[in-house]
């Protein structure tokens, strides 16, 4: 789900439940709870019988493409039924919250049943025409014909869809692919990819209505259906422009910005010496929708002009691809962010470190989505196969557990960016072993602190003594990653005394193994009484500094406020 999920329960048992998932929760009776928020939400987890939930839902029911996902959740949590609005992320919701609660996702609507692509919810794609009649005869066992487009023949096509002309006979039914406004009729499904880039170019202070109808006036002369339009282009610093920003939001796509020195090196056929002597560059609709467009695109709309604005479209060849370098967090689903819930969902190929990809595993399984696990070992493999793919078009996540910034693999995704020809990468952050081993403990970081890895693999041991030495001098909380292993023994034991000197052998430490997990243990101690043999690969070890206490059973560095 993209937007906001509430939890409904109606027992004490019920709340206890929805009290495990990370979602507003509200209890009371689901009839007007449910009522209250159904037209501010994007799905709703009801906490109760299924009887109760369907006799608060359908009254409330209008459009299966408009009403929010409803998943069902028994008092025990067995079972998460996506209840209404398959289509609309119900079913997505219902494996996420039996991700988070360990249970399992009950899904009955016929296409996911029966292996076959729910068209009218195919990521990246805008469905219209009669899916309900096409998808009722593919389920009695009558798939569509297929026809594609000529100029979109590279496209990758949804999984599930044959490719042209595979039926062995005449198909009663047709999904026609294209990107060109078409009618459809009984038993037709047009299916537009998002390949259209629409560039922009306007003075400040330019119309937005009248930037709009240049607009539409462009792809209407060229026959192009604005549901295939999947970004705005312009250069640096006029995404701002009313005029521009409002295209974007019309269309309901991101508008992207180019500095002028990018757009400049952009053949174009219609360059400007008066566009180049105000901006820095002989062209900005062409040269914008070109570049956001990506390797091979053509222009298919040259460009055209009022006394304000200019535009111009191109036809990208592929998909636009993207590498997400995602944080799963320290393991437990409940600490994954929502944004990385959605690309590891969402995603045409996943690619990690083997138990990574298992922390993701309720997340996994969609329609053609491809999953690589590499072992330990093969980092710059892992990233390379992602930037190799997104280069190509596909969206591609990476995973990463705890955050992939912090001794993880966003830094060697972007250091070997250039050579696969920069595709896109995004950093989707997450919840790192330091701050979640933090939380278990108290407030152990609650002040100025550090994070050292002991591993010496990389690192020379002598510079990450210096580094210790440094965290000693500064007094700082610290946070050991990577403290010992089956082959490094000593290093552990050489950093708490380094750590020491001097500093009070009572100043509060623990070692938190397996932080977020089901076998999560800690181990209180002080630094002088911590026992390296508590420590293993799969732990984190916290040692204070001399504003930190014992709170009972609590680590808490103290800021100064408390008297």
């Amino acid at each position: 789900m993209t937007g906001p999920v509430v939890t409904v329960s109606v027992t004490a048992a019920g709340r206890e439940v929805a009290r495990r998932l990370p979602y507003p929760h509200r209890h009371g009776a689901p009839g007007d709870v449910v009522g209250q928020v159904w037209t501010e939400v994007d799905g709703l987890v009801l906490v109760c019988a299924t009887g109760i939930a369907v006799r608060a839902v359908a009254p409330l029911l209008r459009d299966k493409r408009r009403d929010p996902a409803v998943v069902c959740v028994d008092d025990r949590a067995r079972w998460a039924i996506a209840l209404a609005g398959g289509h609309r992320g119900a079913n997505a919701l219902a494996a996420e919250v039996a991700g988070l609660l360990g249970t399992e996702a009950v899904i009955t609507t016929g296409s996911e049943g029966a292996g076959i692509p729910a068209l009218d919810a195919l990521p990246g794609w805008d469905a219209s025409g009669d899916v309900a009649g096409v998808t009722a005869r593919w389920l009695e066992g009558q798939p569509p014909a297929l026809e594609v487009d000529d100029v979109l023949a590279q496209w990758p096509l949804p999984e599930g869809l044959a490719p042209p002309g595979s039926p062995a006979a005449p198909a009663a039914t047709l999904v026609r692919v294209t990107d060109r406004r078409t009618e459809t009729g009984t038993g037709q499904v047009v299916l537009r990819p998002a390949s259209l880039v629409v560039g922009l170019g306007a003075s400040t202070g330019a119309d937005p209505e009248g930037t709009a109808r240049l607009v539409d006036a462009a792809l209407a002369g060229a026959g192009l259906d604005e549901r295939a339009v999947g970004t705005v282009a312009t250069l640096t610093g006029k995404a701002r422009e009313a005029a521009i920003a409002a295209v974007g939001g019309r269309l309901g796509v991101p508008v992207v910005e180019f500095p002028a020195p990018a757009l400049a090196t952009v053949a174009v056929p219609h360059p400007s010496p008066v566009v180049a002597a105000a901006v820095g560059t002989p062209s900005v609709a062409e040269a914008a929708a070109l570049c956001a467009a990506g390797p091979g695109a053509s222009l298919v709309v040259a460009k055209q002009k009022t006394g304000e604005a200019t535009v111009a479209v191109a036809r990208r060849r592929r998909p636009a691809g993207r590498l997400r370098v995602v944080g799963l967090g320290p393991g437990d689903p409940a600490l994954r962010t929502a944004a990385a819930v959605a690309a590891v969902r969402h995603a045409d190929c996943v690619i990690g470190y083997g138990p990574y990809v298992d922390m993701a595993g309720d997340l996994l399984g969609g329609a053609g989505q491809e999953v690589l696990r590499y072992p330990i070992g093969e980092e710059a493999e892992r990233c390379r196969a992602g930037l190799q793919r997104a280069a190509a078009g596909r969206s591609v996540v990476l995973v990463c557990s705890g955050d992939p910034g912090v001794y993880a693999m966003a830094g060697l995704a972007l250091e070997l960016a250039p050579a696969a020809g920069f595709p896109p990468v995004e950093v989707i952050p997450g919840v790192t072993a330091a701050l979640a081993a933090a939380a278990v403990l108290g407030a152990p970081l609650a002040h100025d602190h550090a994070a050292v890895s002991l591993s010496d693999l990389l690192t020379p041991w002598e510079l990450i003594a210096r580094r210790l030495v440094a965290v000693a001098q500064g007094d700082l909380a610290v946070t050991l990653y990577n403290p010992r292993s089956s082959r490094r023994r000593w290093q552990l034991e050489r950093a708490l005394a380094l750590l020491g000197e001097g500093r009070s052998p009572a100043i509060p430490a623990a070692v938190v193994t397996d932080v977020g997990r089901r076998l999560q243990t800690v181990h209180r101690a002080t630094l002088g009484t911590l026992d390296p043999d508590t420590v293993g690969m799969t732990s984190v070890v916290v040692v204070g500094c001399s504003a930190t206490r014992w709170v009972g059973d609590r680590m808490v560095t103290a800021r100064g406020y408390a008297p």
